[in-house]
């Protein structure tokens, strides 16, 4: 029993792989490159230590943003503002960031304030328009990314802008050094060779990761947790035992914008120390299809996230060497996204008509006299 359970949780995700490499490469074959070659260039390349360490930073925010998406997934809540949630908060940070100066733990963790802060306000005003108004979050959210995202570009032409630069680039201040993370390097280089190229594998790695086994703990450890998964099963159910169903999504969508607030500060602490208006987008987009992927459990966004990492790390390779484009690697990553939906779903079927026929063989000797 427990082994057709191990094969039907990786039925979806590993089909779903296979058939988005075949499309890819009938792709390949259509634009007159071998598969073959493509795949074997990507996977010779994408095996190097550095080409890792930039998987890892990668991989990083896209992790954040499933997790940001998930927690409100979990309870059928869609908040598809994670995008301006994140980006607004970061340029909050950044500049409360660079407007003081105080010990290093101290500084980081302000920062880290700010951006939750600031995004789980612009996440809890859908929550609020929701339960008081009736307005829904993917109509909230999308406008309040319009929002958030006009608040950041008139605040950088005004306000937050580093005065002292004169480039058509405009930029915040720089954060000083007590406000920034430090990198894995020397973990890392302890166990394997120096990475080269000057690359660093950010510190932001391991909040990640703690954010992931927060997560976890959260559903499967805690009434509220508890709460917010059975009101996303059936809230019908979970308002007759005494759940309050509005205080919940309330406290889902908080915990969404807290989360997303996180996703751009491994590039605000750890890469440029500053916001400006080149600054990382579309990591709030991704991070849906990372979550859809990793079925809202926080180990299943991370082999999402890594893989997304991966491909978006490796990918150059084949420009440079002309095997393909690099475009192959967006639609092997569109591929698997709804490869893996619908794999889920046709998985779900066939365990859910799994279960209906051991309940009727059970039923069956059960009513022949037999052991249930």
């Amino acid at each position: 029993m427990t082994s057709r359970r191990i094969l039907m949780a990786l039925a979806a995700p590993v089909s779903a792989f296979v058939f988005s490499v075949l499309i890819s490469s009938v792709v390949l074959l259509a634009v007159g490159t071998s598969p073959i070659a493509a795949w074997a260039e990507l996977l010779s390349f994408g095996t190097r230590l550095e080409t890792l360490v930039e998987t890892g930073n990668r991989a990083t925010p896209l992790y954040l943003a499933g997790i940001a998406v998930a927690v409100g997934f979990r309870m059928n809540l869609f908040n598809i503002g994670v995008e301006g949630q994140y980006i607004l908060g970061a340029l909050l940070a950044a500049s409360a960031g660079a407007a003081v100066n105080l010990p290093a733990p101290l500084h980081v963790l302000l920062i880290l304030v700010v951006a939750m802060t600031v995004a789980a306000t612009f996440s809890g005003l859908a929550g609020y328009l929701k339960v008081t108004r009736g307005v829904h979050e993917v109509i909230s959210t999308i406008m309040l990314n319009a929002i958030a995202l006009s608040m950041v570009g008139y605040l950088m032409r005004t306000w937050l802008s580093d005065p002292e630069d004169t480039s058509l680039n405009l930029k915040t201040p720089e954060i000083p050094e007590s406000g920034r993370f430090p990198n894995l390097n020397g973990l890392v280089e302890a166990f394997t060779r120096d990475i080269k190229g000057g690359r660093e594998l950010g510190g932001f790695l391991l909040v990640a990761v703690l954010v992931g086994i927060l997560f976890h703990l959260f559903l499967t450890r805690t009434r509220a947790g508890y709460d917010l998964r059975i009101t996303g099963l059936n809230p019908f159910a979970a308002e007759a035992s005494g759940v309050d169903p509005k205080a919940t999504v309330l406290r889902a969508m908080l915990l969404s914008g807290a989360v997303a607030g996180l996703v751009g500060m491994p590039e605000i602490l750890g890469d440029d120390f500053k916001f400006d208006l080149s600054f990382t987008k579309g990591l709030g987009f991704a991070g849906i299809a990372v979550a859809l992927i990793g079925r809202n459990h926080p180990a299943g966004i991370a082999v999402g996230a890594l893989l997304f990492g991966w491909l978006d790390s490796a990918a150059p390779i084949l420009d440079v060497r002309g095997d393909a484009p690099r475009e192959i690697v967006s639609i092997l990553q569109g591929v698997v996204v709804l490869t893996a939906v619908v794999a889920y779903e046709v998985v779900s079927r066939v365990r859910r008509a799994q279960e209906a026929r051991d309940a009727a063989t059970a039923s069956a000797r059960s009513d022949a006299g037999g052991t249930p």
